[in-house]
């Protein structure tokens, strides 16, 4: 997090160590109890969530990034046609017909489904979509909630920013 308790971004836990071990964040919150990097001389818990020392400005980015990860969060990974687990995305209407690779054409879809739609438009196919594909909303931290799948003890964090 920012120093103003803004979420910014998912580090791995040598990144989190090296700032913490270098001033530059502190922990806010440990991961586990008694969870914590040893060496010789020193004992660092380990973080599931810290905070910048100094508040680091960001640049406002418009649109948030279309990628494969985020249609699968944004579609909590289920099937737009079926309901099923969703493993891959789909142009609903296929880009060899002119569809664009966008956030309002692309959704989540199990490998059957995928197979079964292959080029075609779901009207062809009496198909219909439940909710339409839209852009996912920036608030709850933003392309950090599209980035990985946040764990339940990050949820206040997450709520603040909201």
């Amino acid at each position: 997090m920012n120093a103003s308790f803004e979420p910014l971004a998912v580090v791995t836990a040598k990144r989190a160590i090296v700032l913490m071990l270098s001033g530059k964040a502190e922990c806010v919150q440990a991961a586990l109890e008694g969870a914590a990097f040893r060496s010789e001389n020193l004992s660092i818990p380990a973080p599931s969530v810290m905070r910048l020392s100094r508040y680091v400005r960001v640049p406002y980015r418009r649109a948030v990034p279309m990628t494969r990860a985020g249609v699968l969060r944004r579609d909590g990974r289920r099937c737009a046609y079926c309901g099923k687990r969703a493993d891959t995305i789909d142009h609903v209407v296929p880009r060899s017909r002119g569809g664009t690779h966008t956030w309002e054409n692309c959704v989540a879809a199990c490998r059957a489904c995928n197979s079964r739609k292959a080029d075609r438009l779901i009207e062809e196919l009496g198909w219909t979509l439940e909710v339409a594909p839209a852009p996912p909303s920036r608030s709850a931290g933003g392309v950090l909630v599209l980035a990985v799948e946040p764990l339940p003890a990050w949820e206040p964090w997450l709520s603040a920013a909201a």
